[in-house]
């Protein structure tokens, strides 16, 4: 395979898929070597197989994640299986809602314990590399982990800042332990050697953008050691050998014929090109000006796809967890601003089916938070929400009070443009189906 002479066009043609299908891979190692560059645990950074845990939500004033939520406290972390498995430790959280989405090296969700899969109670999961054969303790479940890095972005049901007490105690049950330490007194270790030349200041998508060829792909190759390619990319492995990639093998764009080295160079360039444009403009389908997305967290073989929404934001949800609609304007199609009033009217029978809970967030268009005098980021089912006789809904979202009488279902917005993100935690059958649509943002005369 490896001893084909392929022309230049050939080459950059077979760089532009190869650079695709390893580019989610190659991001999540950057962002994993930047989130774990700390000796202890701090905001949302802790070394390898430990947690770290958002303790408080947000408000106006941040900025280092777009789009943040004010639903659920986040707690975050990075495993390395290389060595042994870890086993997750999770607590009874009386019925609250959490989830622990497990990401493969690859972006894919393989596992995501909480109430929906594996319920509230006390557990105790083994995540387990490829390849793995030992024998795990009584009582812990197995869990097979495709890759032997693994991202677990775990969300715990926050109820506003009187919550907070609750969560931090439930967050302080997580634990991780590496397999050899079980059943003895195990504390992560607190002064951890940060890794050495550690980009701490570039975003992770700037840092993957600004690698040539011969370092992007000799850093896919080597990834690919402990993180192989799935069965089903059987198709695609057998195209990167024709440029030299081999999983797990040392790559060296100096050893390749001078053709096969000009069209591999070319073809970074242009393949990010394609990875940006595939995440600007995401595969949804618009129902009331709703953006709907249903294909997040388990990809298959549409690579492009994959890449898109690693390079728009790391992490996706599996739809059967949550599901984010999305709209930037009104049911006439004009841009939502703050200059205008509007009403969200959900007939009783339209209220948002979940199992969990739902909420709708407001943006301004750099996707943070807006001020308000009511420290209101959200509004959602948790709210004390004031319903119309028929058991319909209005939210009412503009800049100044609506009055007393209102203001229970006021999502403020700022003065000018904005956006509406509606979360739907567990959604339910009509909303996996599509059958249910939130229903439009409607301009108020």
């Amino acid at each position: 395979m490896r001893n084909v002479v392929l022309s230049e066009e050939q080459a950059f043609q077979l760089g532009v898929e190869a650079y695709i299908y390893g580019y989610p891979l190659v991001l999540m190692e950057v962002s994993k070597a930047l989130l774990t560059s700390v000796a202890t645990p701090e905001g949302m950074k802790a070394p390898i197989n430990q947690f770290a845990h958002l303790r408080a939500f947000p408000d106006a004033s941040f900025t280092a994640v777009v789009s943040p939520n004010s639903d659920t406290l986040y707690s975050s972390a990075w495993l390395d299986l290389s060595n042994e498995p870890m086993i997750l430790s999770v607590p009874d959280t009386a019925g609250r809602y959490y989830l622990m989405p497990m990401l493969d090296a690859w972006t894919n969700v393989f596992a995501s314990p909480g109430k929906r899969t594996t319920g509230t109670g006390k557990g105790d999961f083994a995540i387990v590399a490829p390849g793995w054969t030992g024998e795990l303790p009584e009582g812990v479940q197995k869990i097979p982990s495709p890759t032997s890095l693994v991202w677990i972005i775990g969300r715990t049901q926050t109820n506003a800042k009187a919550d907070y007490e609750a969560v931090n105690a439930i967050q302080n049950q997580y634990q991780l332990t590496p397999l050899s330490q079980w059943g003895k007194p195990y504390q992560p270790p607190t002064s951890v050697p940060v890794a050495k030349g550690i980009d701490l200041q570039t975003p992770p998508v700037e840092q993957v953008k600004n690698l040539d060829a011969a370092t992007f792909f000799k850093q896919m190759s080597s990834l690919m050691k402990n993180n192989p390619p799935a069965p089903e990319d059987l198709e695609m492995v057998e195209k990167l050998a024709k440029i030299g990639i081999v999983p797990g093998e040392d790559f060296e764009l100096q050893s390749l014929t001078p053709s096969v080295i000009k069209g591999l160079s070319r073809s970074v360039q242009a393949a990010h090109e394609q990875v940006v444009a595939a995440g600007s403009s995401p595969k949804a389908e618009v129902k009331n000006n709703w953006l709907m997305t249903y294909n997040l967290g388990s990809y298959g073989t549409n690579y492009l796809h994959r890449a898109g929404v690693a390079w728009v934001g790391l992490g996706a949800n599996l739809p059967e967890d949550a599901i984010y609609p999305l709209t930037r304007v009104d049911e006439a199609g004009n841009p939502l601003t703050g200059e205008n009033r509007y009403v969200i009217h959900f007939e009783c029978d339209q209220i948002p089916p979940v199992n969990a809970f739902w909420s709708i967030t407001m943006y301004n268009n750099q996707q943070f938070f807006v001020d308000n005098p009511l420290d209101r980021y959200a509004i959602g089912d948790r709210d004390h929400l004031t319903y119309n006789q028929d058991g319909s809904l209005d939210i009412y979202i503009q800049h100044s009070s609506p009055g007393k009488d209102q203001q229970s279902n006021w999502l403020p917005s700022p003065q000018d443009d904005f956006n509406l993100i509606l979360r739907l935690y567990w959604p339910k059958a009509p909303v996996l189906n599509k059958l249910w649509s939130p229903p439009p943002v409607r301009r108020i005369s």
